[in-house]
């Protein structure tokens, strides 16, 4: 069985999606270090399954995740895959013991993250892109981590968010009209974000992280219909909201990058419960799920090795009975709202 694809088309500008993309954070040695070999296995093993969607970003691993997938896709065709990078940090080099992210990233560049959504901010941050790339095109860039999760302080935000719209976005928009990109948009944890962009800007795609997945809907409450409105197409990264999604609720289990509460622990055994009644695995259904809403274009879990990747592909191309959906609404694990077959 092949990998299916979408195509998103919103201005002529045709991009096919395989709907298993490959997230590439956790090869920018997040939380544990691997060597150049392990992440070069991985992502051999997505593209041998038909993986044609990469995202990556300056912050995965400062810099680490691009330069990986230099070596990687350097013998590729240029036009038989899709690539995303993000703007929105510039990656400065420092003494070791200032390095960012001293507890998340494991053997990586001593670098500084330098936020800049400035107009020169974003053209440079494609610039130090394309070099550690090794490219000398992308097809999308999204602004990355413009959010209360990322920044912490509202204030903080709102001067991001205008600094964005009065420099980067113009930017971005250049780019798209120039042909330098196909698309482009933001990638963020909040849907509310994307909600604000859209309402201010013409924007592409959004990648947005586990605000669309089996444990969490809100963004059907005004966003979701917006994008379809627009045209906008949903790139869902964190269809497994951390973890909880793939490994069920295990004890250590994580949610949104820490450990996950009783009440997430409780919902998410009794969405497995379901799960096993029609005999699916519970990352089956959760990677399914958010591709079923008519804007999703392709869903990027990360895998940090071969057996991660060719669990994705597994979920991928699993078919998932539709009376799980049904017995979900009629449990109240999901909206009624929600798109199902």
């Amino acid at each position: 069985m092949t990998l299916a694809t979408r195509t998103f088309d919103r201005i002529g500008n045709k991009i096919d999606f395989t709907e298993l993309g490959m997230g590439t954070a956790p090869l920018g040695n997040l939380y544990r270090a691997i060597s150049d070999q392990a992440a070069h296995d991985t992502l051999q093993a997505a593209w041998d399954a038909g993986v044609r969607y990469y995202d990556t970003a300056p912050l995965y691993g400062l810099g680490l995740s691009e330069t990986r997938l230099n070596r990687f896709l350097r013998d590729k065709p240029r036009d038989e895959y899709v690539l995303s990078t993000k703007v929105g940090r510039l990656m400065r080099p420092c003494p070791p013991q200032q390095r960012d992210g001293q507890d998340k990233w494991f053997d990586v560049p001593n670098r500084n993250e330098v936020f800049d959504y400035t107009y020169d901010g974003v053209m440079r941050s494609l610039e130090f892109s394309f070099e550690r790339l090794g490219l000398d095109r992308v097809d999308i860039l999204y602004a990355h981590d413009l959010d209360m999760f990322s920044r912490g302080d509202r204030g903080v935000l709102d001067a991001a968010l205008d600094e964005f719209m009065a420099g980067g976005y113009k930017a971005l928009l250049n780019m798209r009209d120039q042909g330098v990109i196909k698309a482009f948009g933001a990638g963020v944890n909040e849907w509310e974000t994307c909600e604000w962009l859209t309402e201010r800007g013409d924007f592409d795609l959004f990648l947005l992280a586990g605000r669309y997945t089996l444990l969490e809907q809100t963004a059907l409450d005004s966003f979701l219909p917006l994008a379809q409105q627009r045209g906008i197409g949903i790139v869902t990264g964190g269809a497994y909201n951390s973890g909880i999604l793939a490994t069920g609720a295990k004890p250590g289990a994580y949610y949104n990058y820490d450990p996950a509460p009783q009440d997430v622990l409780d919902r998410v055994t009794r969405i497995e419960a379901v799960c096993a009644a029609h005999d699916t695995r519970l990352v089956d259904a959760a990677f399914r799920f958010s591709l079923l809403h008519p804007a999703t274009v392709s869903v990027v879990p990360g895998g940090q090795g071969v057996s991660e990747t060719q669990s994705n592909v597994q979920a991928a191309q699993a078919l998932i009975p539709e009376d799980l959906w049904r017995d979900l609404k009629a449990q109240g694990l999901l909206r009624e709202d929600a798109p199902t077959p």
